[in-house]
């Protein structure tokens, strides 16, 4: 149990790390060498050069003027200084709207915080409940336990405090909830209406093409749109099974990356050339000339892939059922997205498309029919991830326990009862062990989520952000307080009666509060200053440049530093908000370290919005709904976790208070997605016509097939010059005017059958005509 010294020296070791991460961000910033590593968004929009281009070496490398170091702190008003519309252009809506999810942390939480400290600790700090515990069962407290709702005896009539707080706490949760979900979707709506023309405004994506015996997919796509959506189909582009060549140019361009390396090796000292081995990891086998040997491996696997190319192109297997259909106008990609196409719910499924820049084209070859399945496997193995992860858990827990540990190992006792390693092993090491242990979730929860299938790397990452988030409540929360529970009270578990036992938790469970703690310095504070420091870019971004960047090319790709990474930060966020609220009225005394972090985090990601992070996708703000949705269960488990507190407290009285506030809070939930949710998954058929018609009145001549003309062609047929042929054979569907099609199945030219296929009633297209139906 770490004791408020403990505490004291964990605040103090992450106050001092995160002021030399700091410190080291504030120097290595201003250095020439490393502008393109913190500021590299401006270098990818066009508007900064280099600065190590121009006079003496010296300069190029380190910054002489010395002013610019007094002014080291600059960057704090300045990251706060660009508003929030012009954030938005910037940054776009995304980005925006995240760090909207830390001004909502310092709006609900700020007013709790004072009327907490103000109301709630001076009333469990004037009882003496958990020394009366201690002459009884063998119950380790710490000072910081005095101050929560442990400290107050059983059956007391202070308890109604408590309740009447988790009752104020709720609505004002609820109200800063209800306004911010309201201003987002405003946000979202406005954004859309105002922004310039986009592709997927105009796209949709239809999966589960139904096969058909006499007709291509591509034949059977323009036939069936054309027929269904006469007025309003413009084009489309079919699917293909791209993924094998795009698996030859990954490994060509690596490949490249290794000879750019070799020659750039051999320019600098010529007098040999440059060795390698070709067995496994290249420290077995013969030795070979490194040049030479890729320069042939290169060639072969151009050869490779212009066969792979030429199948993809000409192979109908390689031809998915599935395709990006354009329209006309905002308002037939509305109603095509928005509605059920065929009597066979299954079968030609539409949705909006994503925008071509967050299409995750690997999963676009994965059959339709098999994502259940997939998922099925992928929900089975969350499962086992996060139930058998409890154990590392428990270790984590045990490091929490000097008392624990010297029961069970007391030979280590002379060790661990120096004072300041066991303040350093009580208040530092669980929280930092803990932070390593989720080090690689995110990347495993990744890997989870587009095994599933998913289509786009919003979705991707809001489904991995999900599965982190109930990682993390199971695991980080619930794990820690229930096996952090049981080892410390183990002893008392055994000797006491069992009808003890639950009181005894009762009163275990909010002294995990100094935990906590200490994994919010370690993570919320140390944590975040490093995120500004980004060390690791900058090793690699140097590492990079001076062993393969040749071109200008090169050096964007050696910067780029990729998007914020919603499926990390998100559910990191979210845990602070289900601390803050269970907390909120079990131990106050958390809630200043949670402001700290939402304030930091808030300024430091403020920053690096502005001037790293690449944005690589626009969604619009869509993940809004599953921030609130998140929250709101935060919300939930702070209620039940107060109403099984107090039952071990034998508040028999006061507890039933208790049940309507998760009952309230679960319909205000659906109250604000009955609400608002429809701004966030549907577009409104009156913004899209009224955008239609703005744009036919102020651009008449604009040629929208041109705009679409290759938009959601394979990337892979994309990259290069010599593509342009092969781009030209995909989108050959694009290349021709929308015109009627005679089909080509003979029982559907005399008789107005529905297809066995498809489901779906057609006419004959001719006797359509003749008719003037189309």
């Amino acid at each position: 149990m770490a004791t408020l010294a403990d505490i004291t020296v964990s605040g103090a070791i992450n106050v001092l790390s995160a002021i030399i991460f700091l410190l080291a961000f504030a120097i290595l910033r201003l250095q020439p060498l490393n502008d393109r590593v913190y500021f590299p968004k401006w270098y990818l929009k066009g508007v900064r050069g280099s600065p190590s281009r121009s006079g003496a070496l010296v300069r190029r490398v380190v910054n002489l003027d010395f002013r610019s170091y007094i002014r080291f702190l600059n960057w704090m008003p300045e990251a706060l200084k660009m508003p929030e519309p012009e954030l938005i252009d910037h940054a776009g809506l995304d980005y925006a709207v995240y760090l909207r999810i830390y001004l909502m942390g310092l709006k609900i939480f700020v007013p709790i915080t004072f009327l907490a400290l103000a109301i709630l600790v001076p009333v469990n700090y004037t009882n003496n409940a958990l020394e009366a515990v201690k002459m009884v069962a063998d119950v380790t407290a710490s000072d910081i336990d005095k101050l929560s709702i442990s400290n107050i005896p059983l059956k007391s009539r202070r308890f109604w405090t408590h309740i009447v707080m988790a009752y104020a706490f709720t609505f004002w949760t609820c109200y800063v909830l209800l306004r911010e979900y309201e201003k987002v979707a405003s946000m979202r709506l406005q954004f859309l209406s105002l922004e310039r023309r986009r592709l997927d405004q105009f796209t949709v994506l239809v999966r589960n093409v139904p096969p058909d015996p006499d007709e291509t997919v591509s034949e059977l796509l323009e036939h069936f749109f054309l027929v269904n959506h006469p007025d309003h189909y413009l084009t489309h582009q079919v699917v293909c099974n791209a993924n094998k060549l795009a698996s030859l140019v990954k490994k060509k361009k690596k490949k490249q990356n290794w000879l750019d390396y070799y020659q750039l090796k051999y320019s600098r000292n010529q007098s040999q050339r440059p060795q390698m081995k070709t067995g496994f990891l290249g420290h077995f086998g013969g030795k070979v000339d490194a040049i030479d040997h890729h320069i042939s491996e290169i060639e072969e696997l151009s050869k490779e892939i212009e066969e792979e190319r030429t199948r993809v192109l000409k192979d109908p297997k390689s031809i998915m059922p599935a395709a990006f259909v354009s329209f006309k106008t905002r308002w037939g990609a509305a109603v095509c997205a928005q509605t059920q196409q065929s009597r066979n719910p299954t079968l030609w499924l539409t949705e909006w498309a994503p925008e071509p820049r967050d299409v995750y084209w690997q999963n676009l070859a994965i059959p339709y029919m098999s994502l259940k399945v997939r998922r099925l496997i992928i929900g089975v193995a969350f499962l086992l991830l996060t139930f058998f992860f409890i154990i590392p858990i428990a270790s984590v827990q045990a490091l929490a326990s000097i008392e624990g540990i010297e029961k069970r190992a007391p030979f280590l006792k002379s060790v661990i009862e120096i004072k300041f390693i066991k303040s350093v092993i009580q208040g530092f090491l669980p929280g930092i062990v803990l932070k390593l242990f989720l080090i690689f979730l995110p990347t495993i929860l990744m890997i989870m989520s587009k095994f599933e299938g998913f289509i786009s790397l919003s979705s991707l990452e809001r489904r991995s952000a999900t599965r982190n988030y109930i990682f993390l409540v199971i695991n980080v929360f619930l794990g820690s307080i229930l096996t952090g529970a049981a080892f410390e009270q183990l002893n008392s578990f055994i000797k006491q009666s069992a009808n003890e036992i639950p009181k005894t938790i009762g009163v275990a469970v909010p002294m995990k509060a100094t935990f906590f703690i200490t994994y919010i310095m370690v993570d919320g504070w140390a944590g975040i200053a490093g995120e500004v420091l980004m060390l690791k870019p900058l090793i690699f971004y140097h590492l990079k440049n001076f062993l393969l960047v040749k071109t200008e090319k090169d050096r964007e790709e050696a910067m780029n530093p990729g998007g914020l990474g919603f499926h990390t930060g998100e559910p990191r966020i979210q845990l602070y908000f289900l601390l803050g609220l269970v907390y909120a009225t079990v131990t106050p005394v958390l809630l200043p370290f949670i402001i700290i972090f939402f304030a930091f985090a808030y300024l430091v990601f403020r920053h690096q919005i502005i001037n790293v992070y690449n944005h690589e996708y626009e969604s619009g703000a869509a993940f809004w709904p599953d921030v609130h949705g998140r929250i709101i269960t935060g919300l939930v488990i702070s209620q039940l976790a107060l109403m099984g507190l107090l039952s071990t407290k034998e508040a028999a009285q006061s507890t039933p208070f208790l049940i309507a506030l998760p009952v309230l809070t679960i319909w205000f939930h659906r109250f604000c997605n009955g609400r608002h949710k429809s701004a966030f998954v549907k577009y409104p058929l009156q913004e899209a016509m009224m955008k239609d018609t703005l744009e036919r009145a102020r651009d008449p001549n604009f040629n929208l097939k041109a705009y679409l003309h290759s938009a959601y062609v394979h990337p892979i047929f994309k990259g290069d010059d010599d593509d342009d042929d092969d781009e030209d054979d995909l989108s050959v569907e694009m290349e021709t005017e929308s015109v009627l099609v005679p089909t080509k199945r003979q029982s559907q030219r005399n008789t107005p059958v529905p297809s066995k296929i498809s489901g779906g009633y057609s006419p004959s297209l001719p006797e359509a005509i003749k008719n003037g139906e189309l």
